[in-house]
């Protein structure tokens, strides 16, 4: 089930990080995007149904999911760039995948929304100070401190994981 749940593994936060780590995970978020649209484009209305584990989300919440993620990551990150070491709001990623939206939006409204996202977002972290990505927010539910280099790895690996649970749904289910 594990292997389900955590295709590529589960995130591991960086005790350091350099400037070439950084590079790659923007490269990731970068990339994302386009990944996501072709996915997508190959899967049917049942596989859109169909969760990637027992338990887990469907193809379309996943797809949902990742730009209500990653708005908030890249809300954060501005965050910490206007703030000092704010703390930050949670928010429950499992109640926002059941709200209507989710079920009534076009899969291609969240594509939009995710590829005009990683263009600001991919901007602003290009041309950040290597000192910016040791600058800090505090995550109230874990009580940790997260630099923004460890979130720019979070965030390139949250797009790969759930990148491969569609892909999971593809190789599965022949609709």
């Amino acid at each position: 089930m594990e292997n389900l749940q955590y295709p590529i593994g589960k995130y591991e936060f960086p005790e350091s990080f350099t400037k070439n780590d950084i590079e790659g995970w923007i490269n990731d978020i970068a990339q994302a995007p386009e990944l996501y649209r072709k996915l997508a484009e190959r899967m049917t209305e049942a596989q859109m149904e169909t969760a990637y584990r027992p338990g887990g989300w469907t193809a379309r919440q996943v797809l949902h999911h990742v730009p209500d993620s990653h708005i908030q990551a890249y809300g954060r990150f501005k965050l910490v760039l206007t703030e000092d070491s704010p703390t930050i709001k949670p928010y429950h990623e499992d109640l926002w995948a059941q709200l209507p939206d989710t079920q009534l939006t076009p899969i291609s409204v969240s594509l939009s929304l995710l590829d005009a996202l990683h263009q600001r977002w991919v901007v602003l972290m290009q041309n950040m100070k290597p000192s910016d990505f040791e600058k800090i927010y505090i995550h109230p539910q874990y009580g940790k401190k997260y630099p923004l280099g460890a979130v720019c790895k979070l965030y390139a690996w949250h797009g790969r994981h759930h990148l491969a649970h569609l892909q999971i749904i593809l190789d599965s289910v022949h609709s």
